[in-house]
This record gives structure tokens, sequence and C-alpha cells, in this order.
């Protein structure tokens, strides 16, 4: 890559991370705008203004907003175009403490981080001066800096390009992909508007060694996608002074986390790459005072990665999971209750407990024969916990399980199964269809042609939850079925454009920047690969798509 591109790249780079930009904050505004200023001042989107705007975010009260520009070729005219993406906003910056008002100016940062005992890897990576430290200039500030350099130089020499690009710096990629998800439909517009042929979505999101000393730097082709299967635990309640009269639904909790919590069994296999398992990512029981009586009602929700799994096919592995686990806190119940009875020399009476699991579908369903206005008083009560804005999705969606249940004549133990928003599906790149195996082709000799000292591995999954994850989704109605059935509140609490990822299709694609400590205090990005020969390969393989 020509040393004035390199040069403009770290320019721009530094510039953004100038601009402290944590989500859910009024700096994502300032962030966007300080994108769409460096834009407007290319000589290309000086001649077509029009090319140049910003896509808000539906009802978001910061108004957030992400920028797009358009970038047609004139060499000759084509229908083929190039998505291209990246996150401005950052995570927060509290974990920089008595230096957090440096933590968005690398060079000054550097100088106080000299003063702050370090781990020796990080302390060598700051001596070494082949780093810049600071919040965002590795998770992801970089990668928008590699497409906004590349797009000015295409735009530069536009009579020499053919095909088009789209380019989009999203916000609130770190929260809940409010740009990406608001940025679908509008591609989907352009589509039908332009008549632009998508090829894929390319995106720049950081990359990191994958253990200690892994020096390979990684080139993804498809992306993780993500679930949250969650359990709403509904015991018995009872006097602490007469325990074994009921059923405390954290004892069935604890044994779902048992059973499910990184349990390998529930990895996804793809060409010989292995998904993470599940993880707990709550756990608590809803009981909101202290009292002698034993809890209620519980829940657990997991965080489960998958690389070729269905929302229907883990809802089934999930509902098995929690069966398995009641069946097996009643025998211990049972078991426990014969050796006490022994021991108070009291009679043996084996416990009322039968194991019980139903899923969130077939809890409405039950409620809806008994309440038949359910629809109608389940919208309302969305809408009033909607006007709670510190209520968090969790907590919502926990509500209207709650609440559905709470509308059920059966009060008897059971554990009802459903999905916690935000839902993040697979891209698994095959090589099946043509754009499929062009976007391969294309990798394949951008890696070949591109000289360099570093080992580049290509890996089927981006490993991290992101944006690239919508632009394509399930298409059979099965799958999109068990996924809305079964996801409280799919629609006026959460949703996503589900129809209009379909329409996409696409496939996708992630060359990061390199770097180590991504959400760290010490975030910090390789200065060599990362500004030298991420946007070689970035340009190689946009040409080779719009072949």
């Amino acid at each position: 890559m020509k040393a004035e591109i390199v040069d403009r790249i770290k320019e721009i780079a530094l510039e953004l991370t100038s601009v402290l930009s944590v989500v859910n904050t009024s700096g994502e505004l300032d962030v966007s705008e300080k994108v769409f200023s460096i834009c407007s001042n290319m000589e290309y989107f000086k001649k077509n203004p029009e090319n140049l705007s910003y896509i808000y975010v539906k009802g978001d009260k910061l108004k957030r907003k992400s920028v797009v520009a358009v970038i047609k070729g004139e060499k000759k005219k084509s229908d083929k175009t190039v998505v291209l993406i990246g996150h401005t906003d950052t995570v927060g910056i509290s974990d920089y403490g008595n230096i957090k008002e440096y933590a968005n100016k690398p060079f000054e940062l550097a100088e106080k981080m000299k003063g702050i005992e370090l781990p020796k890897a990080v302390k060598d990576d700051l001596e070494s001066g082949n780093y810049l430290f600071g919040r965002g200039i590795f998770d992801m500030k970089s990668g928008v800096a590699v497409l906004m350099g590349l797009i000015e130089e295409i735009s530069n020499n536009i009579e020499e390009f053919e095909g088009n690009l789209v380019f989009s710096a999203v916000c609130d990629e770190e929260a809940n992909s409010g740009g990406m998800i608001n940025l679908v439909p509008e591609l989907v517009k352009m589509k039908e508007k332009e008549g632009f042929d998508y090829q894929a979505i390319l995106d720049t999101d950081y990359m990191t060694g994958e253990y200690d000393g892994d020096e390979n730097k990684y080139i993804y082709v498809g992306t993780v996608g993500k679930i949250m299967p969650t359990f709403l635990v509904v015991g018995k309640e009872t006097h602490v002074g007469e325990s074994f009269k009921g059923i405390d639904p954290n004892q069935i909790s604890s044994e779902i986390a048992a059973k499910i919590n990184l349990n390998v069994e529930y990895c996804d296999v793809a060409e010989g790459e292995v998904s993470l398992p599940p993880i707990t990512l709550k756990q608590r029981d809803l009981k909101t005072e202290y009292s002698c009586q034993i809890a209620t009602k519980s829940i657990i929700l997991f965080n489960y990665a998958t690389f070729n799994s269905t929302p229907d096919q883990v809802l089934e592995k999930m509902m098995k999971a929690a069966e398995e686990s009641f069946e097996t806190v009643i025998e211990k119940l049972n078991k426990r209750y014969v050796k006490f009875c022994e021991m108070a020399k009291r009679p043996y009476e084996e416990l009322p407990w039968k194991a019980r699991v139903i899923s969130y579908d077939e809890l409405y369903s039950k409620v809806k024969k008994e309440v038949k206005d359910l629809d109608e008083r389940l919208e309302s009560y969305i809408e009033e916990l909607k006007k709670n804005e510190a209520m968090d999705q969790v907590e919502r969606t926990t509500e209207i399980v709650n609440f559905v249940h709470d509308l059920w004549s059966d009060r008897n133990p059971v554990v009802i199964v459903y999905f916690t928003p935000p839902y993040y599906p697979h891209i698994y790149v095959e090589g099946k269809s043509d754009k499929d195996k062009k976007l391969l082709d294309a990798v394949s000799n951008a890696v070949d042609t591109t000289e360099t000292e570093y080992k580049l591995v290509y890996k089927k999954f981006f490993p991290y939850i992101s944006d690239l994850s919508y632009g394509a989704a399930p298409k059979d109605p099965k799958v999109i079925s068990a996924l809305k059935q079964n996801l409280p509140g799919f629609g006026p609490s959460y949703d996503i454009p589900i129809s209009d990822m379909q329409e996409l299709d696409l496939p996708v694609l992630d060359i990061g920047t390199y770097g180590k400590d991504a959400h760290k205090f010490t975030e910090r990005i390789e200065k060599k690969y990362s500004y030298e020969v991420v946007p070689d390969l970035v340009y190689k393989t946009i040409v080779n798509l719009l072949k």
C-alpha cells in the first residue's frame, strides 16, 4: 500500500479516536458528524453530495445516526456492489481510572501509562513503539479509518474504478446494533432504487490472537451467531420450616446451569472449527423481599454461540436439558427426603413433584385458551414496560413471560424455555452459492498476491458477535417461527428486519486490524499490519469481488 495512503489512514484513525464516542452517549453523535465531515471534504462528495447521508436509529432518544457514503465507479457501468461497514462507538472508559481523561489521546496516554505498573507483555508493547494505545483505536476506529482511506483513494481516481461501494460507519454496535438494524432496510431500498447487485458485506472489525503467543493473522469468511436461551423456573413455595413441602426454583436453575454451562456437548462444529460452549449470563430468583418463604420463581439465561444450529434446534436441545435437570433435582430431593425421614423417624412418602418443561409458545397457547383477550392485555402491558427506560431487554422479557404465566390457572412447578433478545444469526459461507464461491476466491487471490512476513490464516467464522450477522437470515419458515413464537414480545418489544435480511442474503467477511486487549484499558493496535497490510488485503478483495 502506498505510503501516502498509509499515512492518511493513520491520520483518520487518530482523528476518530480523539472523539470520545462511548455507546449510548451523545459522543456517538459527535463521531458520526466527524465521519460525515471527513467524507464531505473528499472531492468526490463535494461533486456528489447526494451520495452522502445519515440514517437515524428509529425511536432512539439520543437520535443517533449512521453515515452512509455511496461511490459509483465510472470506468464502465456496472451494478456489482460491495457493502463496507465499521462501527464508530466504543465501550466506556471507567477502566482507565485516574487517567481516563487521556483515554482518547493516544500519544498523551502512552506517556501516562509509563508511570503505571503494567503486565510485562503490555509494557513491552508500549516501549516497542509498534503500538498505539487508546479507547477505540483498536475496536474499531482504525478499521473504519482503513475503509475511509480506501474510499477516498478510490474516489480520487473514480474514472478508473469499475463497480460500486456502499460504505457505512454505523453507531450502536457495542449495545444493540441499532445502527446496522436500521441500515439493512436502507440497503434493500438502495438495491431496488439503484439496481445494485450486492456481492458481499465486508467489515474491518478487530482481530487478535486466539491464544497467548499466537502470531497468526486471521481473515474470517463468515460469522458466528448468538442466541440466548432462557429458563423461567416455577417452583412451589413453602415456609423454610417445612422445606420438603416445596420445591426450590433456585435448585432447578442451578442444576440447569450445571448441565449446560461450558458443556462442549452443545458446541457447533463446522469444517474443523468449534464454537464456544454456552455460558451463563445471568441467574437469579425473582423474590423481591426477605422472608422465611422460599422463592417461587427464578431465571437463568445463557449465551449460546452458533455456527450451524438454528433457533428451533437450540430450543429442542435446551428443553431436553431442562427436563433432564428437573428430573435430576426430583431424584436428589427424594433421596435426601428418605434419609431425612430415617433420621427423624418419620414415615416416608415419595414427593409429589413431576418434571415438566414447556416452551413459551406452549405457555402462550395454554393461557390463550383461558384468557381470550390475552393479546390485548399483553400489548398494553408491553407498552407500559417500554416506558421504563431503565429496564433492559433481559428484564423486560422476563416480565413478559412472568405476566403471561401469572394469568395461567395452573400453579404447579414448571420450567418455561424461551429466547431473550438480542438474536444474531450465524452466517456460514459454505461455498455452495455463486456469491459464496466468488467471495472465497476473492479473498484467496488477495492473500496470494500480498507479500508480507505475516502468516495469514483463513477462518470460517468471525468469533465475536458483530453487525455482520444482519447480512442474512434463515429462510426456513419453521426456523423463523420457532424464533418469533418463542422470543416474548417479538415485534412490539424487540424487532429485527428479518425479511430484509433474507432479501440481502449476503456472504460476509472480516479483514480486521490487529491488536490486543479490546475492552481493556490496555487496548492497543499494532501499526504495521493494521495500517499497511490490512488496507492492501481489503482493497484487493474489493476489486476481486467487483470483477
